[in-house]
C-alpha cells in the first residue's frame, strides 16, 4: 500500500500570508486547494513536499460573483460549484455544461478551477473552454494583481507563467452577448480527454459576425486557431459550407500541433480535431442563432 510521506500543513488566511509562507519554505512548499492532482502525485512518489500551504481559508479565493457583467471566479471555487451555481447557469450556461465534463464526481466536488489551471495538465477541459471564452486570470502575492490571458498563463505541459510565491487568485469570464454562444466538445478514451474543442460564435442579421476557436488536449498546450473568422463570417448558421468547415478543421488540427501518446498518434488526434471542429462550430452557431432574436427584441 502506497502512503504519503510526512508533511506539515500551514493554513493561510490571506493571499499575502500564503505568498509569505511560499517564500519562507521555497521549493519545499506547494500550494494546496482541492489537492486532486497534487496528492495523487505525492502518493505515487512523483512529487514530495514537506510543507503544504492550504489556501482554502482565504475568503477572497472562494468568491463567485458577477461584477459589471463579468463573472469573477475565485481560485478555490470547485468544479461542482460552478456546475450547480444558479448564477453561472443563467448567465454562463456553457461554462456550467463544460464543468460537467471534468473528470469524475469526486474530482469535480473537491477539485478547484484555480488548481486545474495552475497545474496546467495538457488534457484540460477548462483551459480550452476559457481560452475560447476570452477569459483572463488574476495573479498576485499581496494586494496587487496582474492579469493574463489563458494562452499567456499556460506555457506548456505542467508549466505556467506563475512566478515564485505567486498565486492564481481568480478567473474573469466576460459576459456572453445575447447573440453569441459557445459549444465545447471533446473525445476521450480514458478519464482525461484526448481532444477538446471550444467554439465561440456570434451572429447578426442571420449571419455569423464573429468567431473564435480553441483546441486543446492533443498537443502540449491549448491554442487559439488564427483566421477563424475569415471563412465563417458571413455564413448562415443553418447552411454552413462543408468545405469551409473542412478547411477550418484542417487548420485547427495543424495549429494544435498534436503529439502522439497513450491516447493515439498525432495523425489520429488531428483527425479527431478536424471532426470536432465542424461539430462544435455548427452547435455554437445554431445556439447563437436561437438566441439572436431575443437580443433584437
Amino acid at each position: 500500500m502506497t502512503t504519503l510521506a510526512p508533511f506539515e500543513i500551514h493554513r493561510a488566511t490571506s493571499v499575502a500570508e500564503a505568498a509569505g509562507l511560499m517564500g519562507e519554505f521555497g521549493d519545499e512548499a506547494v500550494l494546496y486547494a482541492g489537492g486532486t492532482e497534487l496528492l495523487l502525485l505525492m502518493k505515487l512518489g512523483f512529487a514530495r513536499y514537506e510543507h503544504l500551504v492550504d489556501i482554502k481559508p482565504i475568503a477572497e479565493l472562494g468568491l463567485l460573483e458577477e461584477r459589471d457583467g463579468v463573472l469573477h471566479i475565485g481560485a478555490t471555487v470547485s468544479h461542482h460549484t460552478l456546475q450547480r451555481s444558479p448564477l453561472v447557469r443563467s448567465g454562463w450556461p456553457e461554462l456550467a455544461e463544460m464543468e460537467l465534463w471534468v473528470a469524475n464526481v469526486r474530482v469535480r466536488t473537491t477539485g478547484t478551477l484555480g488548481g486545474n489551471l495552475s497545474f496546467a495538465d495538457p488534457h484540460s477541459d477548462p483551459a480550452t473552454f476559457l481560452l475560447a471564452a476570452d477569459a483572463r486570470v488574476l495573479l498576485g502575492r499581496g494586494e496587487g494583481r496582474r492579469s493574463l490571458g489563458i494562452d499567456e498563463l499556460v506555457r506548456g505541459p505542467y508549466e505556467t507563467a506563475l512566478e515564485p510565491g505567486e498565486l492564481l487568485v481568480g478567473v474573469e469570464v466576460p459576459a456572453m452577448p445575447m447573440d453569441a454562444a459557445m459549444a465545447h466538445l471533446r473525445f476521450k478514451s480514458h478519464e482525461r480527454p484526448a481532444a477538446t474543442v471550444s467554439a465561440w460564435v456570434r451572429v447578426a442579421g442571420g449571419r455569423i459576425s464573429a468567431a473564435r476557436l480553441a483546441v486543446g488536449s492533443v498537443g502540449t498546450r491549448p491554442v487559439l486557431v488564427d483566421g477563424v473568422g475569415d471563412g465563417l463570417v458571413g455564413q448562415a448558421p443553418g447552411t454552413l459550407d462543408d468545405d469551409v468547415l473542412t478547411t477550418l478543421g484542417r487548420a485547427a488540427a495543424e495549429a494544435s500541433e498534436p503529439v502522439s501518446d497513450s491516447n493515439g498518434s498525432d495523425d489520429y488526434k488531428a483527425a479527431l480535431v478536424a471532426t470536432l471542429v465542424g461539430r462544435a462550430v455548427r452547435a455554437a452557431a445554431a445556439r447563437a442563432m436561437r438566441r439572436a432574436p431575443a437580443a433584437g427584441g
